[in-house]
């Protein structure tokens, strides 16, 4: 199962960070669409808000992991496309957990 933990702050509820962490099951290694598709919303959101906004997301990525931290954006522009982005993919993943809830588990965290 891929679990899915979405930290968010107390006070706005802004997302402050992500893990994901494990593999769906769904189908043997190279033909996983559950595992695909949650790979490529949470590395695309990634990369867009690095190539989209220029602010770089500290991570940490390891076999059947990837976790993302956000610091504090000054920019308020900027950190309101971050945030877009961020929601975004918790859409996303939700959408997929729709549809493959077996698969994936999604819970949210507030700090």
């Amino acid at each position: 199962m891929i679990n899915v933990l979405i930290t968010r702050s107390s006070g706005l509820g802004t997302i402050v960070g992500f893990e994901v962490k494990g593999h769906a099951g769904y189908a043997k290694r190279g033909e996983d669409i559950v595992c695909a598709g949650v790979s490529t919303v949470t590395f695309g959101t990634v990369n867009s808000i690095e190539f989209l906004t220029g602010i770089s997301i500290d991570t940490s990525v390891k076999n059947g992991f990837l976790s993302g931290t956000i610091s504090s954006i000054e920019d308020s522009e900027k950190s309101a496309k971050v945030q877009l982005l961020l929601e975004s993919m918790v859409v996303m993943l939700n959408d997929i957990a729709e549809s493959y809830g077996k698969y994936i588990k999604i819970q949210q965290h507030i700090i």
